[in-house]
């Protein structure tokens, strides 16, 4: 990747609240163009994870789940509902750590994080039948399929970034990172290359696509901000047909497991 010596991000203006079933790559075209902004090719779009999880109706219902042993048990470690401990380990591959208000897991697509990603903020719920919002079921395909959408629409095919947040072992504070990916390698990979003084990097790998998701999550708050989409121009990524599981670790050189 060239050096890059200038970033430019606009969150996209006045984006409807998102229903199951809605097109999200024609709002994000009518946003656009509400924008008076048209897509580029090298262009990145990064999309809140929640938005596309609501368009894929993933949401799960507390009062129709029967929590089972394992998920009283976690809630009791954890002070949480037993129901949504259900759901947490349902999108689970493994529990890993659990404090009062927190429960730490593998998500079955591999990532680490609380609660498994399973959230109940920014979404409309019934009291009597509350309800969760899971994660996409498959976020790199998400991506594949917004891209393509977008492309058809608007003759560019933008890089897609589906963006979450979550906390890091050692820092405080949430910042956003890549859930999935489309378009570009999310990782690039600078290890022979040289540093000013000519030494050679040997284990130097950039998650880029982390680095330009925790960017337009700046953008896109986390309360009541509703601004799901940040459109994103200069970072002249490098094209590849994968998605964003390179840029988790494998369980062997994990060191906090």
């Amino acid at each position: 990747m060239s050096q890059i010596t200038q970033l430019h991000l606009q969150a996209l203006p006045d984006f409807p609240l998102v229903s199951p079933g809605d097109d999200i790559a024609a709002l994000i075209v009518a946003s656009l163009s509400a924008a008076e902004a048209r897509l580029e090719p090298g262009d990145v779009l990064v999309v809140a994870q929640k938005i596309i999880s609501k368009a894929e109706n993933r949401y799960a219902y507390l009062n129709e789940v029967e929590p089972s042993e394992e998920a009283k048990a976690l809630a009791a470690k954890c002070d949480k509902d037993p129901r949504q401990m259900e759901w947490v380990l349902r999108e689970s591959r493994e529990v890993l750590r659990q404090v009062p208000g927190v429960v730490i897991v593998e998500h079955r697509l591999g990532y680490v994080h609380a609660n498994a990603g399973i959230d109940r903020s920014n979404i409309l719920s019934d009291e009597d039948n509350p309800r969760l919002l899971l994660l996409p079921e498959d976020p790199d395909d998400s991506a594949r399929r917004l891209r393509a959408d977008l492309q058809a629409l608007t003759s560019v095919a933008p890089y897609i970034i589906i963006n979450d947040s979550a906390g890091r072992a050692w820092r405080n504070g949430t910042m956003g990172f890549a859930l999935g990916t489309a378009g570009f390698a999310p990782v690039e990979n600078r290890i022979g290359q040289t540093d000013l003084y000519g030494r050679p990097l040997e284990v130097t790998e950039v998650a880029v696509a982390d680095e330009l998701a925790a960017a337009a999550s700046f953008l896109m708050g986390q309360a009541d901000e509703a601004a799901p989409v940040v459109l994103l121009r200069g970072a002249k990524l490098s094209e590849a047909d994968c998605g964003s599981q390179s840029l988790i670790r494998d369980r062997q050189r994990d060191l906090f497991r």
